[in-house]
């Protein structure tokens, strides 16, 4: 009896895998996001939003909204000055009031990038760049960009088994370009410390003060004009530490101070103070928030669509200066071959047949 038990436990362990709910290993992660890839991205200045899940349509299904926000929070941080993603791509060309409400519940605040129309509490983004796709780029629009505003480029590097070319003329030429080179929400939250701390500058003698707290979402860097008449002794930080001058070629968000025609251009951290000594006591200080980091043209971004795999979609920018808003989608499961459930019948046929015939030969009477 004992051996019909053991007989009758191994067939249901082969028996389970067939038994299993579908829904079980549909999803995938991609490794390569906190591995590697995904670490490089981060200290070069990408950021990782979301793009849902893989052949679901987002409209349709509001829940991959938040699941996605969990996925990419479960795996990466979403940038350098944040941790939770706050940037999602929606395909369509309009966002109702679900959806809407979906997003900003689970904590995003800026969605692109062919939608039109406003919604409240969300920042649209726009494809106003064309592609990186060979063939599809638009360098003439590119050189038309009106200056204080953010070009989206969209990037997919792979359709089904198809792979995109890029193009590497296009690439080449916006890598030597003097704009400022970030991502959706850098740009976003950059315009929103720079209101900020313009707000706070106070003037007291030759000293000129400015303020910028922390907050609970994405500590980005803000940039202020400031104009005066006097010369700057200097830039000093709540720590007191000297803030580092910045070359009017750099093209990626730092903190720090640029002199320029009759003032300065001041970039500083969240949760901090700088006091700015002249070398005398000026009639007044003009203030103004700059939406350009370091006084630049404009802002460029790359948005990788449908990102499902991180080494695929950015191998070819290993040593790019660009920088990428990495859309993820969570991708499913590979099919499973169509011999598989074929072996898999097979081996649940074959095991209890065996095990019967096994058993059988136990209890025959030996001959004599």
């Amino acid at each position: 009896m004992a051996d019909r038990g053991v007989a009758f436990t191994i067939v249901v362990l082969f028996a389970l895998p067939m038994l299993a709910p579908s829904v079980i290993g549909e999803w995938e992660s991609d490794s390569w996001l906190s591995n590697i890839i995904g670490p490089e991205r981060l200290e070069h200045g990408d950021e990782f939003g979301c793009h849902g899940y893989e052949g679901v349509n987002t409209l349709d299904e509001n829940w991959v909204i938040q699941a996605c926000s969990d996925y990419v929070n479960g795996i990466t941080a979403s940038s350098r000055w944040g941790e939770r993603p706050i940037s999602f791509g929606i395909e369509g060309d309009s966002l109702d009031q679900n959806t809407s409400n979906s997003l900003i519940n689970a904590g995003f605040e800026i969605v692109g990038d062919e939608l039109s129309g406003s919604s409240d509490g969300i920042v649209m983004m726009h494809r106003n760049g064309a592609s990186l796709e060979k063939g599809a780029s638009a360098k003439d629009l590119l050189q038309s960009i009106e200056e204080d505003t953010i070009v989206s480029i969209y990037w997919r590097a792979r359709v089904d088994d198809l792979r995109i070319r890029e193009d590497k003329d296009l690439i080449s030429w916006l890598e030597q370009q003097n704009v400022w080179l970030t991502t959706w929400g850098e740009w976003h939250h950059h315009g929103i410390s720079g209101n900020q701390a313009n707000d706070s500058i106070t003037l007291e003698g030759n000293e000129v003060s400015i303020s910028l707290a922390e907050l609970d979402t994405w500590n980005v860097p803000g940039t202020v004009r400031l104009q005066f008449h006097p010369e700057v002794l200097s830039v000093i930080d709540s720590n007191g530490a000297e803030l580092d001058e910045i070359s009017d070629t750099e093209r990626n968000l730092t903190v720090g101070w640029r002199k320029i025609d009759g003032g300065m251009l001041l970039t500083m951290a969240r949760g901090s103070t700088v006091t700015v000594t002249l070398g005398n006591t000026p009639e007044s200080v003009d203030s103004s928030p700059t939406s350009t980091f370091n006084g630049l043209h404009h802002s460029v971004t790359i948005v990788g669509h449908h990102t499902t795999n991180l080494f695929q979609w950015s191998s070819d920018f290993q040593e790019s200066d660009l920088r990428f808003t990495w859309l993820l989608e969570r991708p499913k499961s590979e099919a499973v071959g169509w011999a598989l459930p074929f072996l898999a019948a097979a081996v649940l046929i074959a095991v209890p047949v065996s095990v019967y015939f096994v058993l059988s030969s136990d209890y025959k009477e030996p001959e004599s």
